[in-house]
């Protein structure tokens, strides 16, 4: 199950599926700018927009040491 909106702050690093990779479902590493889903969760994932301009929904929060 993806993480939870309260797991995901911004400048946490996460692990997301970007729109044109879910069929394959690579995962794109990055830190969060601002998450885009307003609802507490969502079964897909929560959608953010990473730093570096990337949108995608998040699979999962990387803890330090990963």
């Amino acid at each position: 199950m993806p993480p939870l909106r309260s797991q995901i702050q911004p400048g946490a690093t996460v692990d997301i599926v970007q729109k044109q990779d879910q069929p394959t479902g690579r995962l794109t590493r990055g830190v969060v700018a601002a998450p885009l889903t307003r609802s507490p969760s969502h079964p897909h994932g929560i959608k953010v927009r990473l730093t570096g301009g990337q949108v995608g929904r998040v699979q999962a929060v990387v803890t330090p040491g990963e």
